[in-house]
């Protein structure tokens, strides 16, 4: 029987883009930049939703929480990976490393879910353009927002709850910029077939 070393590791290591100090300051501003502007669109997409009158429309809405969402996205990975190039660490501890995995896949899941939505949205729109202000209440769309984040924040919490205290082994190393659920799931030592699921 092979013995293997396990750990119960508080932190993993993410592999940066390049570790040339040189190019450290252009990626930070690169990074930097492409969030601010990232962030800063979104929320004028939802203000400019929310003050006009004319935009409160089922599909304006939907937009809204998908610009909302997608500031979510950009939230959650890019500042710790803009904090990691400035102090020249690649460091990320494992409650971190978890947390940052729930608000990723819920970013993710909610996309999904909400460009489902709006696909539906678009079928109401055109193969039943008579019947569309009676099926796309307020109402349904409120509903319809508030099952996408149902969903959502119970996908990420299990999928977050199944990488939860596994012991790793030694390699904790992840190749990316961001924690990764699939990452973890390959550094854990223990049989990950339920993770898997």
């Amino acid at each position: 029987m092979e013995s293997k070393n396990y750990t119960q590791s508080a932190q993993f290591l993410l592999l940066r883009f390049s570790e040339d100090p040189e190019l450290q300051p252009l990626l930070f501003g690169i990074f930097l930049s492409m969030c601010l502007g990232t962030v800063l669109e979104n929320l004028l997409i939802v203000l400019a939703t929310v003050s006009d009158y004319r935009l409160r429309t089922p599909m304006c809405f939907f937009l809204s929480n998908l610009s909302f969402m997608d500031t979510g996205f950009t939230s959650t990975t890019v500042p710790n990976m803009l904090v990691n190039i400035q102090t020249q660490s690649k460091v990320i501890r494992y409650k971190g490393c978890v947390t940052q995995v729930y608000f990723f896949m819920l970013c993710l899941m909610l996309h999904d879910i909400l460009l489902t939505v709006m696909s539906y949205h678009r079928y109401v729109a055109v193969c039943h353009p008579l019947h569309y202000m009676v099926i796309m209440n307020p109402k349904l769309c409120v509903l319809l927002v508030l099952a996408c984040w149902m969903l959502s924040v119970l996908n990420a919490l299990l999928q977050s709850l199944m990488v939860l205290q596994p012991s790793f082994c030694t390699d904790l190393e992840i190749p990316h910029f961001f924690c990764d659920l699939n990452q973890i799931v390959h550094s854990a030592c223990p049989d990950t077939f339920l993770m898997m699921w």
